[in-house]
């Protein structure tokens, strides 16, 4: 029998949707919030000259700026004050959570409740400023380095730079928070999910555009089409995928009356990590290269050449290790973000119970057991959704954003921003419900 819930899901409609007047309000304000930060990527940095930046940035965009450009929709291509995009926040995150799974006094502020979260969301506020004025002051000192990129070398650059950058940076965090306070998704989830959309069709008219001029062949154009239809349609359906444990709450006794125990579920998901394994290995990989490409290569040692020759993009050395990558960083980020100790700590402070299973540390070694062996599933899921797409890239000539990371980026995205219209629908038809409810009430008492 379907719960209320899927009930009140498949009763959903327009005129719902029509009556969802903080819905309304919700999308609203995330649109126009998109629409600033879109904005933001054409404005330019002071003090450069943009024909000469263009000029040298296509020379490295098949590298790591290639893939940062994407994630910053275009801001990077065009050197403007969201360059550097949410990257920050999103590494100073990491950080952050790596820490709270090393340092005590971190964990334990974690298990503290919101109180807690304020405190470690306000450490993560301050490492982006950290790492934002150091990548930001390195951008500054490689533009420098270029000939005729900025027009008046000097502290002066430099110092506007690294305000521009970091501003930028964390006018986009702040953005973010209030899209996820007062818009309807993930904001920093949903920011580089506006850059790479924005994108994609000037990438499907630059894939068409091959085709016209015969670089590309109608075949190939074909495939890479039907390669994305079917990559979309099993991210889909490996993101709503779950492993469900039954969880079982013994009877209870209130007063003289004897309630019969629950059940519900425990949802472990196959890919736990989400897109994080990806973006670690593209950024880890192709790091070594972009460095090599802003230095001289005749003056590299011959082991470095051929190093580098090997993990080319596309490169079998550099396909083997893509994958490795992915999988380490499935099963460590997994790790990081599920601990089965709590969450067998938690069944067992609420009397909830696997069958079959003793509570406590039985319970939180077979959770891991389960967990382990999805994660697997995972990782072989993600090594195959940014494998497939990486080999015609690489052969074909296709741009970055119709490869495995960003369609996995924007499907994902994508899947959560409608549940949680959804979740807004549901929540509305229940308070309709009740509205209902008390009126039928009310007539009946008079």
């Amino acid at each position: 029998m379907a719960s209320a819930a899927e009930q009140l899901a498949s009763n959903l409609n327009f005129s719902t949707f029509a009556k969802a007047e903080d819905l309304k309000k919700r999308l609203w304000f995330t649109l126009g919030a998109l629409l600033v930060y879109r904005l933001g990527t054409y404005i330019p940095l002071p003090g450069l000259n943009p024909d000469a930046f263009a000029q040298a940035f296509r020379g490295q965009s098949g590298g790591i700026l290639g893939l940062f450009n994407m994630f910053s929709g275009g801001a990077v291509e065009r050197m403007a004050i969201f360059a550097l995009g949410i990257m920050p926040y999103i590494s100073a995150s990491i950080i952050v959570q790596l820490m709270t799974s090393v340092v005590p006094s971190l964990e334990q502020l974690k298990k503290e409740g919101e109180q807690g979260r304020k405190i470690i969301n306000q450490y993560t506020r301050y490492g982006t400023v950290l790492l934002g004025m150091l990548q930001a002051y390195g951008i500054a000192v490689g533009l420098e380095s270029g000939a005729g990129l900025v027009n008046d070398p000097g502290w002066f650059f430099r110092i506007s730079t690294v305000i521009s950058l970091l501003g930028g940076t964390m006018f986009l965090m702040w953005l973010g928070e209030q899209i996820t306070s007062r818009g309807i998704g993930n904001g920093i989830s949903l920011i580089i999910f506006a850059g790479i959309v924005a994108a994609l069709p000037g990438a499907l008219a630059g894939t068409l555009e091959l085709g016209r001029t015969g670089a590309l062949s109608i075949g190939v154009i074909i495939a890479v089409v039907v390669m994305a239809v079917g990559v979309i349609a099993l991210i889909v359906f490996v993101e709503r995928a779950q492993r469900r444990l039954l969880i079982q709450y013994p009877k209870r006794q209130v007063g003289n009356r004897m309630f019969q125990g629950d059940t519900s579920h425990l949802p472990l998901k196959l890919n736990t990590a989400g897109v994080i394994p990806a973006i670690f290995a593209s950024s880890l990989l192709l790091l070594p290269a972009t460095l090599a490409g802003f230095s001289n290569t005749s003056e590299l040692p011959a082991w470095a050449t051929t190093v580098l020759a090997t993990l080319g993009h596309g490169k079998p050395l550099y396909m083997v290790l893509y994958a490795a990558m992915i999988a380490f960083f499935a099963f460590f980020y997994t790790a990081i973000v599920f601990n089965p100790k709590d969450t067998a700590d938690n069944l067992k402070k609420h009397g909830g119970f696997i069958p079959g299973i003793r509570p406590g540390e039985r319970t939180a070694e077979y959770i891991d057991y389960v967990l382990t062996r999805i994660t697997v599933i995972g990782a072989a899921y993600l090594m195959f959704v940014c494998i497939l797409p990486e080999i015609l890239i690489a052969q074909t000539g296709v741009p970055f954003y119709l490869g495995g990371t960003s369609l996995l980026i924007v499907v994902s995205v994508t899947l959560d921003t409608v549940a949680q219209i959804q979740g807004h629908l549901i929540a509305q038809q229940y308070e309709g419900l009740i509205k209902k409810s008390k009126l039928r009430g009310g007539k009946r008492g008079r």
